[in-house]
């Protein structure tokens, strides 16, 4: 016979017959339709089947009329998997508990994330989905849908031209596209251009206020370039004075550079020392050989371990011993000068911001002395000299030399 459909969830026990009239027994086994299959012979007087379990019950007059005997081998299926899991109790409720605390957490709020914001806080942003129910550890379930909840939020937020709320498992993200506003001017009282430095001018350019300097004009730090001072002394009026002024301004520099210098290099060689981070604790897991270089520079790098938006005190750190070598360069004194030079160059540059150009250098005196080379260098250099003086009185407008 083939097995029964279901027979697993069902429940089916494997027996053996023993003695008796074994031919009988199978007969009235199947005249009253019990379920058997998988019928196999054993020696001559006992034979091995599968019999489901609500026919199982139903043997005992069979047995008595026939004189077999029946064993139970085995029990298969999912009632005696039931019983079995009932009489363990505590693992039953062990497993319930389990897959209610997995689903409760499942069911929380973990993390909200806020993309996309760069004017518009982060804090102000999550302060107002707070209002609207959405923070960690809130339940999913009690917060409105995602379009709702994101309407809300534009609506408390004003600045945001479009907001967007996704969810990820237990994550929450607020995307967020911010309106164009135009840039609040600041409110500036009236102003004069001034020098800050003694210059000749080499250009002017006067967006507000009165141009009161010419190119070639040579002006004292201190000096009005653009007034903001309109009109004469009966009819005047004050403005905030705009625009930029270059002029030739000398800067003197003192520079001395050594005619042998030390320049270090990595040769490639590096070994390794590991940690586990506890705290202010470090414990050494890997790498407990001596350096073996004799020059080296020690790179530390310290990773810890985050949750959230949380640093945890644990982590791990790397010491990396890098081998280094020293080498000697003797440059020329031709090329110590103009390294020097350079140097100071770049100085100017770096100090005046765009626009700087030096135009010429001149070396005022220089001299070779215990292994160096000193110089005094003029630089003339082509800068913006605008700086704002606030207009307090109402002064007249001074005019540089």
């Amino acid at each position: 016979m083939k097995t029964p459909s279901l027979a697993n969830l069902r429940g089916s026990v494997h027996i053996v017959l023993l003695g008796g009239d074994l031919e009988a027994m199978i007969n009235q086994m199947a005249v009253r339709g019990l379920q058997v299959w998988e019928i196999r012979s054993i020696g001559e007087s006992s034979a091995s089947m599968n019999i489901l379990l609500r026919d199982f019950f139903k043997l005992r007059p069979l047995l008595r009329r026939t004189g077999c005997r029946v064993r139970v081998k085995k029990r298969i299926g999912f009632p005696f998997f039931l019983a079995r899991l009932l009489r363990r109790k505590m693992f039953v409720a062990g497993a319930f508990l389990f897959f209610a605390i997995l689903f409760s957490m499942s069911s929380l709020v973990w993390d909200v994330e806020v993309k996309g914001n760069v004017k518009i806080t982060e804090e102000e942003i999550l302060a107002a989905a707070k209002q609207e129910g959405l923070y960690p550890f809130q339940w999913s379930f009690r917060l409105p849908t995602q379009d709702k909840l994101a309407r809300d939020l534009i609506k408390q937020l004003p600045a945001a031209a479009w907001i967007g709320v996704d969810r990820e498992g237990t994550k929450f993200t607020i995307q967020v596209v911010e309106a164009d506003e135009p840039e609040k001017q600041p409110l500036l009282s009236p102003r004069h251009i001034v020098s800050k430095a003694d210059a000749v001018i080499t250009e002017i350019y006067a967006e507000q206020g009165r141009p009161v300097v010419q190119k070639n004009t040579r002006v004292k730090k201190g000096a009005v370039l653009i007034s903001g001072i309109l009109g004469d002394e009966e009819n005047s009026e004050l403005v905030v004075a705009k625009g930029d002024v270059k002029g030739l301004v000398w800067h003197e520099y003192n520079i001395e550079v050594p005619l042998v210098q030390k320049q270090v290099t990595y040769s490639g060689e590096s070994k390794e020392r590991r940690y586990i981070v506890i705290g202010d604790w470090a414990i050494q897991y890997w790498g407990y050989d001596k350096t073996p270089y004799s020059k080296y520079e020690t790179i530390t790098d310290v990773e810890a371990l985050t949750w959230r938006s949380f640093k945890l005190p644990i982590g791990w750190m790397t010491e990396t011993d890098r081998e280094t070598n020293y080498r000697e360069l003797t440059p020329s004194e031709e090329e110590a000068k103009q390294y020097g030079i350079t140097a100071a160059k770049n100085d100017i540059l770096a100090k005046n911001g765009k626009g700087t150009k030096v135009i010429s250098e001149k070396i005022l005196h220089e001299k070779k002395e215990n292994g160096k080379v000193y110089m005094k260098v003029l630089f003339e250099v082509e800068e913006s000299i605008a700086e704002e003086l606030p207009l307090v009185h109402n002064p007249s407008p001074s005019q540089g030399e």
